[in-house]
Order: structure tokens, then C-alpha cells, then sequence
């Protein structure tokens, strides 16, 4: 009877917390989607990680500045039905970057697609249109 008791439980806290991740889960509205940036620079990072791959790199201003920026790209599954794989993009790549910017101006955007210096094959954004 208390093994019974302890399985109904076990099954009511699933039931209760399986929404949870869910809700937890963030959309795209902190994006600009009416502007797309085009930033040339230097990879300084990949990372093939869930539930979202990132990639970072330093571009320079007009002014000779140097910004160090952040894209997020979709999950590493997606990326890789799409072609993609853990080292497509390698630090020290030259690259142009295509991304929606975050609309409170911080150097962070979501990834549209990837141009390499070298002649590469470009890098697209499997969820684009």
C-alpha cells in the first residue's frame, strides 16, 4: 500500500512540474526583427551546447573600436539536420555576421547566417525562411 501511495505521488509531482520547463522556455520578442546588423571581425568562441549553440566574436567600428558581440543560434540537433556540426566554426575564423540585434542595444542578437573570409560555404540559420 505505501509503495501504491508513493508511485500516485510520484506521478502527481510529474504532472505538476512537466510544465514547468515549458513555461521557463524564452521566445524571440527581445529582437529587433525590422533591423539586420552585418559585423565583420574574429570568432572568439563557439559553443555546441542545449539548448542553444552561440557563437562570439570581436568586430571593429568604423572608428577602429573593437566590440566583442553574441549571437544565438538554434539547438545543435537543429543545426545539425541543417548541415552544421560541433566544428563548423572555428576561433580565429575571419567572418561576417548577419543578425537581428536585441532591441535594449547590447551587443547580443539572434543569428541569421554566417560568411566566411575564406570561401567557405555559408552558414544559414535553419529556422529562416
Amino acid at each position: 500500500m505505501k509503495g501504491l501511495l508513493i508511485f500516485a505521488l510520484a506521478i502527481a509531482y510529474g504532472f505538476l512540474l512537466g510544465p514547468i520547463p515549458t513555461l521557463a522556455h524564452h521566445g524571440t520578442t527581445a529582437y529587433d526583427f525590422a533591423k539586420t546588423l552585418t559585423l565583420k571581425g574574429t570568432v572568439t568562441r563557439f559553443d555546441w551546447v542545449n539548448p542553444h549553440a552561440s557563437l562570439e566574436w570581436d568586430a571593429k567600428t568604423e572608428n577602429g573600436r573593437v566590440e566583442h558581440w553574441v549571437v544565438e543560434l538554434t539547438s545543435p540537433g537543429m543545426l545539425t539536420r541543417s548541415g552544421w556540426h560541433h566544428d563548423s566554426v572555428k576561433v580565429g575564423d575571419e567572418v561576417t555576421v548577419y543578425l537581428h540585434p536585441a532591441k535594449n542595444g547590447t551587443k547580443f542578437g539572434l543569428f541569421q547566417r554566417v560568411v566566411f573570409a575564406d570561401g567557405r560555404p555559408v552558414l544559414i540559420d535553419p529556422r529562416a525562411p
